[in-house]
């Protein structure tokens, strides 16, 4: 089953993998104004199985979804050295990719990440709060948008790159695979850190009131990236790409800098 895709750029390859439920979109979205900056790259967005354009077919666990994903990587990357970013639980499954392949991957980006505790009700998260609020936001909300349920910033500018984004994936999951997944087998069989320490150049970057994965238990992963830049962003949740873009590019250009030494 090949997984639906978009591709752009030349030169060393970096593989972008999004989070639960939406899709390739909301790693286009925050990372393709980066790389306009930023030359020399071929960048690789796929929709992970059961998400945007991509079935789920038969898979019921996270092991089916990382199978799928060995099968791109192996038919788009092949052997050649590659980078990686990964968003929530696509920050899950690419720090699983370290256990198993950490020669062949250049540099780990890892953007608001399920941290220690795979499952929500584990987690250590704060509570939701809005911090910052631009006047007709919300009056321009149309009915049953779910727009607030997370977000700390609430800007016309927010509400856009959500729109763009993330919703249309949310809208184009298909739910009932995603549930038999979820509650057949999430956990990955090879679980993440299961191998030696990574010691190649690694971002983690979390939001301070991001209240679907937190910043806590990602604070513990150190240890096995010892090449890792930890930063907790203020007035950011679990949207944090699209909350706080300008630092949010910075720390991405940085990483890319280091990753290329």
């Amino acid at each position: 089953m090949a997984l639906h895709h978009e591709s752009f750029g030349a030169g060393v390859p970096v593989l972008a993998l999004h989070g639960w439920t939406p899709d390739h979109r909301l790693m286009t979205g925050c990372l393709e104004p980066v790389f306009a900056e930023v030359p020399g790259y071929r960048r690789l967005y796929p929709d992970l199985p059961g998400m945007g354009q991509s079935p789920a077919g038969g898979i019921d666990s996270s092991d089916g979804i990382m199978a799928e994903l060995r099968a791109f990587i192996d038919e788009q990357i092949g052997a050649e050295p590659f980078l990686l970013l990964g968003e929530s639980y696509g920050g899950y499954l690419a720090r699983g990719l370290i256990a198993e392949r950490p020669e062949q991957v250049l540099g780990l980006a890892l953007i608001c990440p399920i941290g220690t505790a795979l499952m929500h009700a584990d987690r250590t998260v704060p509570e939701h709060v809005a911090l910052r609020t631009e006047p007709g936001v919300l009056e321009s909300l149309a009915e049953g948008e779910d727009f607030t349920d997370i977000a700390v910033v609430r800007t016309a500018a927010a509400l856009q790159a959500y729109r763009s984004d993330i919703a249309p994936g949310l809208a184009a999951a298909d739910t009932a695979a995603l549930d038999r997944i979820q509650k057949n087998s999430w956990a990955l069989t090879v679980a993440p850190e299961s191998g030696p320490a990574y010691h190649r150049p690694t971002l983690i970057v979390c939001g301070r009131q991001d209240s679907v994965t937190g910043y806590e238990d990602q604070y513990a992963l150190l240890p096995h990236y010892p090449r890792a830049t930890y930063a907790v962003l203020d007035v950011a949740g679990h949207n944090l790409q699209l909350e706080q873009p300008e630092l949010f590019g910075a720390l991405v250009r940085e990483w890319l800098h280091r990753a290329s030494e």
